[in-house]
């Protein structure tokens, strides 16, 4: 009994003595710390205790349903109205080339996650987390229920960007303006520090049904055929690059890798975007072309994030035994390309964003988006070292075909 006692008060210090140490910790640092405990104390802790985290969970996740829409609307309205308010040719261009680039980089993440996966994962590995949630129940729950669903939220989103895009509208513009600065700011100061506790009580609970260590292993091998599909892709964005520009592909990617690197360090786009464009203009992108397309990419090119959430979730699918054809993924990877131009900057904003599109169109429930953020995160610098390498492929093939046009 003292043991467990012991036990208790030592998590419970983790989470709340070193408060001010802790938020200065990468979220990466803090998910993994997150983990880690929840496998260590899952045996260990009362039962009392335990659905205090179980209480939480329950509550945290009626928050999450509530702004899974707004945040669609939040995020992707003025998104579109930015985007086709200053529509010209080479941004057009710009965003045709990047989206593509992340639709496909999506759907040869499902081909090899579909013939790959299902050799590292026993189906069914996950059926018995939700008995083993049911055992401890919360002491109560809040019901929060969203004000719009999540279809209803993305036609509202198109339909009114699309009108500020096309028709002016400025004081609606600026209100749209207004309400996403509030949803970063929610995601960013709220939900993304709330994460690792909520994570912490999934893998409490996991643990107590004695699926945690088998889950992180799963995660280990998937985590290594998704590095190994970034590298595949950065080969074939530069080589298709190469040819375009009629230059070596490898010297190419090679002048990019302090980008690499540095987005690597940081897990930002946005704080990479001096390096991204100093190397690109090294490969030989013209200053006025490298000075428009990389900050730009770095907003809505997001190759490796998709690459990753489609893994992630081909992974968890084959996990919960469930069932998913090819045109449902499709269908998925094409939105998710949209959602991924909206994602905020913040650390997991793109998984953040594609939340409601992971629980409307692939069935996904509350834990499995919590597993989705944790196996994201783990891979967060990996996915954004991709992303920004990409977009110095898409400054060469710009600049080129802007020459053309001329």
């Amino acid at each position: 009994m003292r043991s467990a006692i012991k036990a208790s008060s030592n998590s419970f210090s983790l989470f709340t003595l070193p408060f001010s140490t802790l938020k200065k910790l990468p979220l990466l640092a803090r998910i993994v710390i997150a983990i880690v405990l929840g496998v260590l104390f899952g045996r260990l802790l009362p039962e009392w205790l335990v659905a205090v985290f179980t209480t939480f969970n329950a509550v945290f996740s009626s928050l999450l349903k509530f702004l899974i829409p707004l945040i669609i609307v939040g995020l992707v309205m003025p998104a579109i109205a930015d985007i086709g308010r200053s529509a010209g040719r080479l941004l057009i261009l710009t965003v045709c080339i990047a989206y593509g680039s992340t639709v496909l980089s999506g759907l040869f993440s499902y081909g090899v996650s579909d013939a790959v996966f299902p050799y590292l994962i026993t189906p069914t590995s996950l059926t018995s987390i939700d008995a083993g949630a049911a055992s401890i129940p919360p002491y109560f729950t809040l019901a929060i229920p969203p004000l719009i669903d999540v279809m209803s939220a993305l036609v509202l989103a198109f339909v009114a960007g699309l009108g500020m895009a096309y028709l002016g509208l400025p004081r609606l513009k600026s209100v749209a303006d207004e309400f996403k600065v509030l949803i970063e700011n929610t995601i960013g100061f709220v939900v993304i520090p709330l994460l690792p506790l909520y994570i912490f009580g999934i893998f409490l609970e996991m643990t107590r049904t004695g699926q945690a260590l088998h889950i992180v292993m799963t995660f280990a091998a998937i985590i290594g055929v998704i590095f190994g599909m970034h590298i595949v892709l950065l080969l074939v964005q530069y080589s298709i690059a190469g040819i375009i520009v009629r230059r070596n592909p490898l010297r190419l990617l090679a002048t990019m890798l302090p980008a690499y690197f540095t987005a690597l360090g940081t897990s930002s786009s946005a704080a990479t975007i001096p390096v991204t464009k100093m190397q690109a203009v090294k490969m030989g992108v013209r200053e006025d072309i490298a000075s428009f397309t990389i900050p730009l990419c770095a907003t809505i090119h997001m190759s490796g994030s998709c690459m990753k959430i489609t893994a992630c979730a081909v992974a968890l699918m084959l996990m919960r035994d469930l069932p998913f054809t090819t045109p449902m993924f499709v269908g998925f990877v094409l939105m998710l390309g949209v959602m991924m131009v909206a994602s905020p900057g913040v650390p997991g904003g793109a998984i953040m964003a594609s939340l409601g599109v992971l629980s409307s169109m692939l069935g996904f429930s509350e834990q499995d988006c919590a597993l989705m953020i944790a196996l994201y995160i783990a891979m967060d610098s990996f996915g954004t070292a991709c992303n920004v390498t990409g977009d110095g492929a898409i400054s060469l093939v710009v600049d080129k075909f802007s020459q053309r046009v001329k």
